[in-house]
């Protein structure tokens, strides 16, 4: 990975809105930044008139005017108070919005991934991913967030605030993307040793590429093609790995792992903890304790050909 697809690979800011949500969000950061700025600098002013009066043993003052000034700046700040506070109030009427046209998808947070599914009214056609959504620019998207474990916190600064999710009381949240790009998400509340680790995307692509890459994605999983291929399915349905994971259109139906039936298209392994690349693949699925220590994957003893063959099917599923 180069040093600028690395800068790609981790960046995220509150300061580069992409959706409406995000924008209001940046307002209300602007309009705090502002007055407390100017405030700060007042008060730096008045210290050193104070120190410097000090200094040269100023003592023309009297109780009445102190008293007046002292007044004054209370007041002052009585109603900077009262105006951020309703400056806060209209920006969190805006964003806690909810469009009835929106789409919906329900989001996991698990230690430490996070399980994607696009609801439909027909199973057939639900969605199944991990760690990354792919939305429609323009389009609003609902997500119903779940925890599974401990209490998350889903936040992608760059379409909206934060919202935490909590064992037994779901909530959601609603995307808004403006404009087409990659925009970087990440657990913000402490929960376990690899809180650091549970990063995700959000793709937002223009309505035409987001129905294509649907109807991509409720496909079964490409059937093997070469004879390394073939091998490597085998030895995927051998191992333990269905145990945990379901491939669509394969014998693999597990469930607490993330689907891989198009895990070659994903952006990471291991929520952000490693590139998916080809090298860090085989490196995962020996030793993922090594770039992961405590997640639920565990070490596959396979043989180098063994390794070879699985990491050329699994980067076949597209």
């Amino acid at each position: 990975m180069t040093f600028f697809a690395h800068l790609a690979f981790v960046h995220q800011s509150a300061l580069d809105p992409a959706g409406e949500h995000a924008r209001a969000i940046a307002r209300l950061w602007d309009v705090f930044l502002g007055i407390t700025t100017v405030i700060y600098v007042l008060v730096m002013i008045a210290l050193v008139v104070g120190l410097l009066r000090k200094r040269e043993g100023d003592a023309s003052r009297n109780p009445r005017s102190t008293y007046v000034i002292v007044s004054i700046a209370g007041g002052l700040t009585v109603v900077i108070l009262f105006g951020l506070l309703i400056a806060s109030i209209f920006t969190g009427r805006a964003i806690a919005e909810r469009p009835k046209n929106a789409i919906g998808i329900t989001l996991r947070g698990k230690q430490w991934w996070w399980q994607v599914e696009y609801e439909a009214a027909h199973p057939s056609n639900r969605i199944l991913s991990a760690n990354e959504l792919t939305i429609p620019v323009g389009v609003p998207v609902t997500l119903h967030l779940h925890s599974s474990d401990v209490i998350h916190s889903f936040w992608v600064p760059g379409l909206h605030g934060k919202r935490d999710l909590i064992p037994g009381h779901d909530g959601s949240i609603t995307l808004l993307a403006e404009k087409p790009g990659v925009y970087r998400g990440q657990c913000a509340e402490f929960c376990g040793v690899q809180h650091a680790k549970m990063a995700l995307w959000v793709n937002a692509v223009s309505p035409s590429d987001y129905a294509r890459w649907a109807d991509a994605e409720r496909t079964p999983a490409r059937a093997p093609q070469t004879e390394a291929e073939i091998a490597g399915q085998q030895v995927f349905l051998r191992a333990p790995c269905p145990l945990c994971h379901a491939i669509r259109g394969t014998d693999a139906s597990g469930s607490t792992a993330p689907d891989l039936t198009h895990l070659a298209t994903r952006r990471s392994l291991g929520a952000g903890a490693l590139p998916n690349t080809r090298e860090a693949l085989g490196g995962w699925i020996v030793d993922a304790q090594r770039a992961k220590p405590g997640c639920q994957m565990p070490s596959i003893n396979l043989r180098p050909d063994e390794l070879s063959a699985l990491v050329d099917y699994l980067g076949s599923l597209r």
